[in-house]
C-alpha cells in the first residue's frame, strides 16, 4: 500500500498542467487578489476553486451557502457550476471584498446568482435559520475566521439538507494544528472543529490533505 505522496513545486506544476482549467476571468481575479496585503495567503488555491465547482456540479445542488467571501474567487467557481436558476448566498464581515469581486462576477455572467450578506457570519447564519432556511442548502463552504469554526460548523449542520455537504477549508492550518506551541485562537478553533467533526456521528467525513487541508462532511 502506497503512503501519501510528498508534494513539491514540480509536482504541483504537473497537477496544474494536466488538471487545472482556469480561464481569463479567474486568472485576472487571482492576480488582482495576490496584489492585496496577505491576498495570496487568504485566497483559495486555483485547484481548490476548481474542486469546489466540481463538487457543486457533481452533486447537482441548486443552493449554496459560503461563509467567508474575501474577493470572491471560490464564490465565482461555485456560482458558475450551479444550474441556471441556482442561488449562492455568500457572507463576509466587510463590504470591501465583495465590491472587488462584483466586477469579475459580472464578467463571468453569474452576478445574478449571487446574494451577498454583510455582517458577522454567525448572525447571518442565525438570521437564515430564523427566516426558515433550515435544511435548505445542498452545500455549505466554510472559509472565514478560524476561531469561530466550531460555531459555523454547528450552524451549517442545521442549514444544510440531509445528504448535503459541508466543506471546511484550512483544516490543517499551515501545519499549526501539529505545533503544541501554537495556542492562538485561530489554531485552537481549527483543532476544535477537527475534533468535533471526527467524533460527530451525525455525519460522514473525509479530510483531504490538499491545499491547506479540506474536510468534506456529509450530513446523514
Amino acid at each position: 500500500m502506497a503512503n501519501q505522496i510528498a508534494g513539491g513545486p514540480e509536482l504541483s506544476a504537473y497537477v496544474r498542467e494536466f488538471s487545472l482549467r482556469e480561464d481569463e476571468v479567474l486568472r485576472d481575479l487571482r492576480r488582482a487578489t495576490a496584489e492585496l496585503p496577505a491576498g495570496e495567503a487568504m485566497q483559495v488555491m486555483a485547484e481548490e476553486g476548481q474542486f469546489l465547482a466540481f463538487l457543486v456540479a457533481a452533486t447537482g445542488v441548486s443552493e449554496v451557502l459560503e461563509v467567508g467571501t474575501f474577493t470572491g474567487y471560490s464564490t465565482l467557481c461555485m456560482a458558475r457550476a450551479l444550474p441556471p436558476r441556482g442561488r449562492l448566498v455568500t457572507c463576509d464581515i466587510s463590504e470591501r471584498w465583495p465590491e472587488i469581486a462584483a466586477d469579475y462576477w459580472q464578467r463571468a455572467g453569474v452576478l445574478g446568482r449571487i446574494e451577498v450578506r454583510i455582517g458577522e457570519a454567525v448572525d447571518t447564519m442565525e438570521k437564515l435559520l430564523a427566516d426558515g432556511a433550515a435544511d435548505r442548502f445542498g452545500l455549505v463552504f466554510i472559509d472565514a475566521d478560524k476561531a469561530n469554526y466550531p460555531r459555523y460548523y454547528e450552524l451549517a449542520l442545521r442549514l444544510v439538507r440531509p445528504g448535503g455537504l459541508i466543506v471546511v477549508d484550512n483544516t490543517l492550518f499551515f501545519g499549526r494544528v501539529l505545533d503544541p506551541g501554537a495556542q492562538d485562537a485561530d489554531t485552537a478553533g481549527v483543532r476544535a472543529v477537527n475534533a468535533l467533526i471526527r467524533d460527530d456521528r451525525r455525519v460522514d467525513v473525509s479530510m483531504l490533505p490538499m491545499a491547506d487541508g479540506v474536510t468534506l462532511v456529509r450530513r446523514r
